[in-house]
């Protein structure tokens, strides 16, 4: 697989490793704008257009990890579902409802999605969604 399958293309599927490799490039990336934007180097608008650049490679490797692990890409929208619950204004619930809501719900998302498509091993040879998995080429 080439690196722009790998990073644009919901089609095929992908192991562990390749999974963990992007995510690695993600978190560097966000821990680098946002350095930056809170230092005055950057604007807090440039680091959240590049963020919104990243969505995409984002899902492509997701979908593509689902699909190693047999399931459909549409799982990928409960990450959306996350971001979205850990972006909202939960002020209108009571106490621990805003905490639960805001907080706790989208961090158990977070992290079932990641035990699921880090750890767990993917189907065995070949599956609805493709051949068995191919190694990202980063050459």
């Amino acid at each position: 697989m080439t690196l722009q399958q790998w990073l644009f293309s919901i089609n095929g599927r992908i192991g562990r490793r390749d999974f963990w490799v992007w995510i690695g490039i993600w978190v560097l990336a966000m821990i680098v704008l946002f350095t930056l934007a809170g230092s005055g180097w950057l604007s807090l608008q440039t680091a959240a257009f590049a963020l919104v650049c990243l969505l995409w490679p984002t899902a492509a490797v997701t979908v593509k990890r689902l699909h190693d692990r047999g399931k459909s890409g549409i799982w990928a929208l409960l990450m959306i579902l996350a971001w979205m619950l850990l972006a909202g204004n939960w002020a209108m619930l009571p106490g621990v409802w805003q905490w639960g809501v805001g907080r706790f719900i989208p961090t158990l998302i977070i992290v079932m999605m990641l035990i699921d498509l880090g750890a767990f091993v993917g189907t065995q040879g070949e599956n609805k969604y493709g051949k068995d998995t191919q190694d990202v080429k980063y050459r």
